[in-house]
């Protein structure tokens, strides 16, 4: 497959053209020769030198991620931007970003990924930005002591939760999910009359506004929010197009 097909394929199943209007992220092939011929296709949260670094050592001709390196200004070439841009180019590394087209896929996405991970029915469009709906919520098929749920579903991984503000009912089952920095959308949470809120950021502000409405606001950190959708992606290109696919875990404890 050519890199430009390989973009083609990932702007159609994410649909970009629709998310044109909100998020000025560059979405779709951002770096490469569209003509390169690639097999292994390497994913990851953030494109970095660290990313571009380890997707070359495995040897991947494609890397996707989903936060990308432009963001709607222009940038000098200097500097660690210059290093970046130079060992993509070096290696002849294509890179891919899809922003909010991957957060808000009804599938694929970060948030549908999410809700999936937590065992949630009804799974329904929630969360608008701008206008859009990027994130999901739905219902435990019973409900379960909060403490007990967290426990359950995230078992080890409570180590990376930036905070949880334990302001809800004792029992849970109607739960809200944002990936990544979207604190202050808990007011559509506590609107909808939701048990219980899932996002990335923490953000000081809204603590008492959680307190003061008697909601759960669970802040699971940035980046492991948004690994669900990367992941599944990676999936999806493995199984649907016989690529060869790497996942390159790189946390950052935010």
């Amino acid at each position: 497959m050519k890199l430009g097909e390989l973009a083609r394929k990932l702007d159609q199943l994410l649909e970009i053209d629709s998310w044109k209007k909100i998020d000025n992220s560059q979405n779709g092939l951002q770096v490469g020769d569209e003509n390169e011929e690639i097999q292994h296709v390497a994913f990851a949260v953030d494109a970095c030198q660290e990313s571009f670094d380890r997707a070359v050592k495995i040897g991947a001709q494609a890397l996707v991620v989903h936060h990308g390196l432009f963001w709607g200004k222009p940038l000098q070439l200097i500097g660690h931007h210059y290093r970046r841009l130079s060992t993509l180019i070096h290696h002849r590394l294509g890179l891919l970003a899809y922003h909010l087209p991957l957060d808000a896929h009804p599938r694929l996405g970060n948030n549908a990924q999410l809700a999936r991970r937590l065992g949630l029915e009804n799974v329904q469009p929630f969360g608008s930005y701008k206008g859009a709906t990027i994130g999901v919520r739905g219902e435990l098929p019973q409900p379960e002591e909060f403490q007990t749920w967290l426990d359950r579903i995230f078992d080890h991984q409570r180590d990376q939760f930036l905070s949880v503000l334990s302001f809800g009912p004792e029992n849970v089952q109607r739960i809200g999910i944002i990936s990544g920095g979207a604190p202050w959308e808990i007011e559509q949470a506590i609107q909808e009359g939701l048990d219980a809120y899932i996002t990335g950021d923490a953000q000081h502000a809204v603590y008492h506004t959680a307190r003061e409405a008697g909601i759960h606001l669970i802040s699971a950190g940035h980046y492991f929010t948004e690994t669900w959708g990367v992941y599944a992606l990676s999936e999806y290109a493995r199984q649907e197009w016989n690529l060869t696919t790497s996942f390159l875990d790189l946390p950052t404890g935010l």
